[in-house]
């Protein structure tokens, strides 16, 4: 009987020993289970479960058409949101929204109408009134434009020639416009290439030898407003076709 109940007693007295730190083997690690049923382990065994896991595009899809809803909502009945297109290599990369209108009023869009005036076919007429420039056609009839005019304080009015015309135009601000814009806190830069963010647009045809020009425009939700600093302001659609149908020396009349 002591030689069963001495080798216990042995094993008692080894089980009560600390153990020993260089002793890796004392105490086993915890057995860590993983609790994804798709480990590839798991798909081993004979029947085990598949569980399909959403893809992360699935599960954000929701929430990005919620966000935008949200924005949607949010943006004045008149408005939505344009991104702004996305800057070459080494740029700022921020990407930036503007609002503009949905939609123009169609009054503004070019149409053939009736003109009973007494320039000549060809000629360039801009009534800064109404905000429409007329090109004079035979029989009566003109092609208008919806324009752009200027502000209270920039009306102007004379009869000019066109000296000249640009595709996408560089922009070099007058003196006189730097220093009333910087007197705002708004600073302009003395010269910006021509583009898409160009504030002449597509087309500039130069009027005599005034400091104005018919352009194009980045902000075409402004046509139909007295907006500029004196510049006739077209849709940039609507300059490229003016610009295709009149030469140099066209005779322009604002008013």
């Amino acid at each position: 009987m002591m030689r069963f109940l001495l080798p216990l007693a042995g094993v008692a007295a080894l089980l009560a020993v600390p153990a020993n730190a260089n002793d890796r083997y004392a105490e086993r690690p915890p057995v860590v289970v993983s609790p994804d049923l798709s480990a590839p382990w798991v798909l081993q065994l004979q029947g085990a479960p598949r569980v399909m896991r959403q893809s992360r595009q699935a599960v954000e899809q929701p929430r990005l058409r919620q966000r935008r809803q949200a924005v949607r909502q949010a943006e004045p009945d008149q408005t939505r949101t344009a991104a702004v297109p996305r800057p070459a290599a080494g740029q700022n990369r921020a990407r930036r929204t503007i609002m503009v209108p949905k939609q123009m009023n169609p009054i503004y869009l070019p149409q053939e109408v009736a003109y009973d005036g007494k320039e000549k076919p060809g000629t360039i007429v801009i009534d800064t009134h109404q905000n429409f420039l007329y090109l004079v056609e035979k029989n009566g009839k003109a092609r208008r434009y919806g324009v752009g005019t200027g502000k209270p304080g920039f009306e102007w009015a004379g009869t000019h020639k066109v000296t000249a015309k640009r595709e996408w135009p560089d922009w070099r601000p007058p003196a006189a416009m730097i220093k009333r814009e910087a007197a705002k806190g708004r600073y302009l830069p003395t010269f910006l290439a021509g583009g898409i963010e160009n504030p002449l647009g597509a087309r500039a045809l130069y009027i005599g030898t005034t400091e104005y020009r018919i352009h194009g425009t980045n902000q075409p939700w402004t046509i139909g407003g007295a907006v500029s600093s004196g510049c006739i302001r077209m849709r940039n659609e609507d300059v490229v076709d003016l610009y295709e149908r009149v030469p140099v020396g066209t005779t322009v009349v604002v008013m």
